[in-house]
């Protein structure tokens, strides 16, 4: 399956992503992609996994899995976090809309100071733009920084004593996803 995935290796995506060098402290070796997730769950930062599961998907799939991760959340979320997954949820289900470009866009461009206004960011930030227009897309940060940043902001929520629980459980669903669109693409070549 390893040899599916968007970049074998860890220093592929290294290569590929500089910006996950400037947000990753873990250093890319030539491990398989997931054994390098793997291993960073179970290292000195366990979070990098987080970080890593961002860059690892496809952006559009980046986003439905922090998604996926917050809803898990929600009873730790407010209001707003939560309408906002509901309009990630929507986008996700069909991102050329033209009835849920405007929404992402509204939503992106709020300050991003919650878990899913992170994730509303990167949604906004999709595409190339496809959700924002140019002057706005280009402050936002990478799609992937901020698929890391709400669902490690949303990860922060959760009682210490459950955190790294809660934290394998998301890398896990990260790297089954990413294997999900491996295989999916690898169909669609076919």
């Amino acid at each position: 399956m390893a040899n599916e995935l968007r970049f074998k290796t860890a220093r592929d995506l290294f290569m590929a992503c500089p910006a996950v060098s400037r947000d990753m402290v873990a250093l890319p070796t030539e491990q398989p992609s997931i054994e390098f997730c793997r291993a960073l769950l179970a290292g000195r930062v366990p979070e990098e996994a987080i970080t890593f599961c961002a860059y690892l998907l496809p952006e559009r799939a980046a986003v439905w899995w922090a998604h996926e991760c917050l809803s898990h959340l929600t009873v730790l979320l407010d209001s707003r976090d939560q309408e906002l997954l509901a309009i990630v949820r929507d986008w996700v289900s069909e991102p050329e809309s033209p009835h849920h470009r405007p929404e992402v866009s509204k939503a992106a461009a709020m300050p991003p100071t919650t878990p899913a206004a992170w994730i509303a960011v990167a949604a906004g930030r999709h595409g190339n733009g496809s959700a924002m227009e140019a002057p706005a897309l280009s402050a936002l940060p990478p799609a992937a920084r901020a698929v890391s940043a709400g669902v490690l902001a949303g990860l922060a929520r959760v009682a210490l004593e459950d955190r790294f629980s809660v934290l394998s459980a998301f890398v896990e669903m990260g790297i089954q996803m990413a294997e999900t669109e491996a295989l999916r693409q690898s169909a669609d070549a076919n």
